[in-house]
């Protein structure tokens, strides 16, 4: 069948065909002008503070529109005017669903990088290591296959396409394919939510079970840490997370309890001069912020005196500094107040009963010191 029987075929008169093109023209600058002027919109508000991410999103995601998409919408605008016999009209349909399924797919696709580096440009901190890149990239990529994956098995099942058996062939081997890889997945993924979280970055100062160290790197499987006494502990990224990190890096200020003790024999009125004392010390320091000085228990064994500060400061050396300071000053104290810190002598009554074989007397007692 040559082209002149073909359209003959679809009984499209002129005047349609005519009205047809026409209202493909008006739709195509119709779009091209709506989605242009949009687009100023949106880069008008890109630059109020209040709308700026939404804005930048937007904009970057409307760059990516497709000519091709805009005439082919056009197009089938002029295509449904027209009395088309089946199964023209059904195939229309499908064009339809293709056309504005591939579109949303690429916006979807702009949307998931523009976002993504957005983010990441936020929470970086001004510094992105090969680990926040390549937790980066990797995730762009598994959210934009999983957009055309979508719009492909969808597509597929607007043709007509039983996609139920594929479908489920895809899950029974994406489960065989997790429990084989399940531990690297578990680090991969651990290491995307270090990525994105970041409850610790390289640099931090960690303390996690029974070790801690300075974090050197964070891969995709393992982070490296070097230890105090010199070593690297590489530990995984999914073990790390399973445990309570604490994280000396991010301290601001740090809380100090110590106590003190001296003889129970001590009278009440040198007791009672001890905690002004002890505050008196404690303000006199640099970047110190003094809580409390108690006495808090008195038994036989002694009188203990419990002091409690804040410093300022999270800086280790500044706080021994500080803690050595305020011991020597409180030892110099209670030379000065006559309080002795020993404990008291304790007596021990030793009976030594009489030897077998001897008449049962009364026993020697001896008195030790």
């Amino acid at each position: 069948m040559d082209i002149r029987g073909f359209v003959s075929s679809l009984n499209i008169t002129l005047p349609n065909a005519l009205f047809a093109l026409a209202a493909a023209v008006v739709s195509f600058i119709a779009i091209h002008t709506v989605l242009l002027l949009f687009r100023r919109r949106v880069c008008k508000l890109s630059d109020e503070r209040a709308h700026r991410p939404v804005a930048e999103v937007l904009r970057q995601t409307l760059a990516r529109t497709s000519n091709l998409a805009i005439v082919a919408t056009a197009l089938l605008i002029g295509l449904s005017v027209l009395d088309l016999p089946a199964p023209w009209d059904q195939r229309v349909r499908h064009l339809w669903f293709i056309t504005l399924g591939a579109q949303l797919a690429l916006w979807l696709h702009r949307a998931v990088a523009v976002t993504a580096r957005r983010y990441f440009r936020q929470h970086g901190r001004g510094a992105e290591d090969d680990q926040v890149t390549v937790a980066h990239t990797l995730m762009i990529w598994v959210l934009q296959t999983s957009v055309w994956t979508v719009f492909a098995l969808a597509m597929l099942s607007n043709l007509g396409i039983n996609v139920t058996t594929f479908v489920a062939s895809l899950g029974i081997g994406g489960v065989a394919i997790a429990l084989a890889v399940q531990n690297i997945l578990g680090d991969l993924f651990a290491s995307l939510a270090i990525a994105v979280d970041k409850p610790f970055e390289v640099g931090d100062f960690l303390a996690v079970n029974d070790f801690s160290g300075t974090v050197e790197h964070v891969g995709l499987k393992t982070t490296r840490i070097r230890a105090l006494s010199g070593e690297q502990i590489v530990i995984s990224n999914a073990e790390i997370l399973k445990n309570t990190v604490h994280n000396f890096k991010r301290m601001q200020t740090r809380h100090v309890q110590f106590s003190l003790r001296a003889c129970p024999t001590t009278p009440p009125e040198l007791v009672a001069k001890v905690p002004p004392a002890l505050k008196h010390i404690v303000e006199t320091k640099d970047k110190v912020n003094f809580e409390r000085a108690h006495v808090k228990s008195l038994d036989q064994n002694f009188i203990e005196f419990e002091v409690a500060y804040t410093m300022l400061t999270a800086d280790y050396i500044k706080f021994m500094d500080t803690q050595q300071a305020i011991i020597l000053a409180a030892m110099q104290m209670f030379i000065d107040q006559g309080i002795s810190t020993s404990t008291p002598p304790q007596t021990m009554l030793v009976h030594d009963q009489a030897s077998s074989g001897e008449k049962r007397g009364a026993g020697n007692v001896r008195s030790l010191h």
